[in-house]
């Protein structure tokens, strides 16, 4: 779904895509590794707070769901991406976009993750999760070279909205979830033990993410990517 300047306003970057690049870079290399179930990274302020502030005034309503079916692509066409129509009504998505695509951003994140970039292209979503909202477990193998879930949830009880992350047995156990207050993400590389997903919960309001991938040529909806024409 995309949404032009004559149906909004546009709500500008309240930083500089050099700025929003050095916070997330810095929250890359100080992040905290953890090992178990499987590799993940958590980050901590990991854009500007003025920015992350800001992509909740982004004028995009969050979707009414009955039920996603435990899938995000159950309803494709209330997904909301950072595309090129979007970064050209939005200069905060162009600014988080730019910050992203740049090669120092690049090299960083596969630095302290290992992630093999080279040729992928960024996808950015952002995601307004309702109460009944629920994903099924899953490991995101195949054309994502890398997973960075940012969470933007302001509610009570923020740190109880993260990913659940589960074990890679056959009942998928259940074995916590990733910190998730306000500007913390939680990263990963896609293997066929990254099991995660969201078990159904209350959610007292808009549960807000920007959901981050680098993918691989063979991605088909180009129309999802923020630059389709130029991998990183």
């Amino acid at each position: 779904m995309n949404y032009s300047s004559a149906q909004s306003i546009a709500v500008a970057a309240p930083n500089s895509a050099e700025e929003i690049r050095a916070s997330i870079i810095r929250s890359f290399r100080d992040s905290d590794r953890r090992l178990t179930p499987y590799r993940h990274w958590v980050l901590t302020d990991t854009m500007p707070e003025p920015t992350a502030r800001a992509v909740a005034r982004l004028p995009f309503p969050a979707p009414i769901i009955d039920d996603t079916g435990g899938k995000r692509d159950t309803h494709n066409s209330t997904r909301i991406f950072f595309s090129q129509e979007n970064q050209a009504a939005h200069p905060l998505c162009a600014a988080i976009a730019e910050a992203l695509q740049h090669p120092e951003t690049v090299a960083a994140i596969a630095e302290v993750t290992g992630a093999n970039l080279a040729g992928s292209s960024l996808r950015i979503e952002y995601a307004q999760d309702r109460d009944g909202f629920w994903l099924e477990p899953h490991t995101d193998i195949g054309p994502k070279r890398i997973t960075f879930l940012h969470y933007l949830i302001d509610l009570p009880g923020a740190e109880t909205l993260g990913t659940d992350i589960y074990e890679d047995d056959p009942g998928h156990t259940h074995v916590g979830s990733s910190p998730a207050a306000f500007n913390q993400s939680m990263v990963f590389v896609p293997a066929s033990n990254t099991w995660h997903g969201f078990e159904k919960r209350p959610i007292p309001g808009i549960r807000r993410s920007l959901i981050i991938n680098y993918v691989g040529p063979e991605w088909r909806n180009r129309h999802e990517l923020a630059f389709p024409d130029q991998p990183v």
